[in-house]
């Protein structure tokens, strides 16, 4: 089952800089920071990518956390119809789904791998809907405990910032 809409992910050329501009024009807050370089398995199977290498930052806005991409490999060309998730623009929508592995078989999805371990307790698996839009199924080990969880969202939003505060 679906549990909601996690966010938003868009490739850059310049991440600092578009960072910059949803956080000083926009209101958001600049989260976290990470980075792959070539030979990580995962993410190259989830990607659908060979010898993946990127620089990504999570922003959080409202109910809504926006994931930035600045990709060195594979070299990100001009968008097209069906255009590779290091392109630049908006790269998927993230569906949050209770069990990755149960969504993946009941979903109508052309999926680019089985559901991959990223590690901290995040499972995704990336799929293209009929048009050929990236769509990712993330499921968060711990539910509402989990550091990007919805709930958590809600209550850092509204000033609560607690986790005994999650099962109220």
């Amino acid at each position: 089952m679906i549990v909601g809409v996690h966010h938003l992910a868009i490739s850059t050329p310049d991440l600092d800089a578009l960072a910059a501009f949803y956080c000083d024009e926009l209101g958001f807050e600049r989260i976290f920071d990470a980075a792959w370089e070539p030979g990580n398995a995962a993410a190259d199977a989830v990607t659908g990518l060979e010898g993946s290498a990127a620089r990504t930052a999570m922003l959080r806005g409202g109910n809504l956390y926006l994931e930035l991409f600045e990709f060195r490999a594979p070299s990100p060309q001009a968008a097209t119809e069906r255009r590779p998730v290091c392109d630049h623009g908006i790269t998927h929508l993230c569906l949050l789904v209770d069990d990755v592995d149960a969504a993946t078989e009941r979903i109508g999805l052309d999926f680019q791998s089985a559901p991959q371990d990223l590690g901290g307790g995040v499972r995704t698996v990336y799929g293209r809907d009929p048009d050929g839009n990236v769509v990712e199924l993330k499921e968060l080990a711990g539910g509402d405990d989990h550091p990007v969880s919805l709930r958590r969202l809600e209550l850092q939003r509204t000033g609560v910032d607690r986790a005994d505060q999650l099962d109220a």
